[in-house]
């Protein structure tokens, strides 16, 4: 069995704070800790259920957001740096997992919700669907037949990852209560959850139907934030419709990704 999972740090217990997010963040090198500890544990319930799996870890937090050092053995790190959009993500992989993943933008009550830049992106869709990092990242999956079986986050990712892939597993390891603000579950509780639902995930991998959107064409649509500049979208190959809103069309979805 080869498995991918993506990792992320705004949705792991313990981290709730944007002064935790970023690597000159006076809470940042906590953050990582935690959100490695859930990786090994990850890891682990992967493991059990299937002995010899091939795992693939992607360090997909802007600036990272795994200790090297305490990486889990028996799994292979696609280290956070210039990595291509696509992820390397192909047809050889069984399941695709998100570890720590959060709502996007605008979510109530989600935990440090955002789709892909906190500053700059306030909506994205694609083929009229509203989106964020999630189900980007699971239709691209779905494009090769990959299912998306795992994701841990607070309440509301569990909710808008069940709304996309309704037979998804989910380990809930915090509840939102704003952008900023969250109750959590003990770090320790939070791991062992996270191995349970990552075994079942891991044993049921193939009872869940790969995430896919209409097309193609393919049509993507950013709203963005006022203070942000347009020139990037334009360089790269987006339309601008409105004061505020981009467009791209395309025949594939990998040069839809950010």
């Amino acid at each position: 069995m080869k498995v991918y999972v993506l990792t992320d740090l705004e949705g792991v217990a313990g981290v709730a704070r944007w002064d935790q997010t970023g690597r000159d963040a006076p809470g940042y090198p906590q953050a990582v800790r935690l959100m490695t500890e859930e990786l090994r544990a990850c890891v682990a319930g992967i493991q059990a259920a299937a002995l010899g799996a091939e795992i693939w870890v992607w360090d997909a937090h802007g600036p990272g957001s795994i200790d090297v050092e305490r990486f889990p053995r028996g799994a292979k790190l696609l280290n956070n740096g210039p990595v291509p959009t696509s992820g390397f993500m192909d047809a050889t992989f069984d399941a695709l997992f998100f570890l720590g993943q959060h709502a996007k933008a605008g979510t109530r009550n989600g935990n440090l919700a955002h789709s892909y830049s906190s500053q700059s992106i306030e909506r994205l869709c694609i083929n009229g669907i509203e989106m964020g990092e999630f189900g980007c990242r699971a239709a691209y999956a779905g494009t090769f037949g990959v299912p998306t079986v795992f994701v841990s986050g607070d309440d509301t990712m569990m909710a808008e990852a069940r709304e996309l892939v309704p037979g998804i597993y989910g380990a809930q390891v915090k509840v939102g209560l704003g952008p900023q603000v969250a109750l959590h579950l003990a770090p320790e509780d939070a791991r062992d959850l996270i191995r349970s639902v990552a075994e079942e995930a891991t044993g049921h991998a193939g009872d869940v139907a790969p995430y896919t959107i209409p097309g193609p064409p393919y049509e993507q649509e950013i709203i963005i934030w006022a203070r942000t500049d347009p020139a990037g979208y334009l360089s790269r190959g987006f339309e601008q419709t409105g004061a505020r809103t981009f467009v791209k069309r395309a025949d594939r979805l990998d040069a839809l990704m950010i």
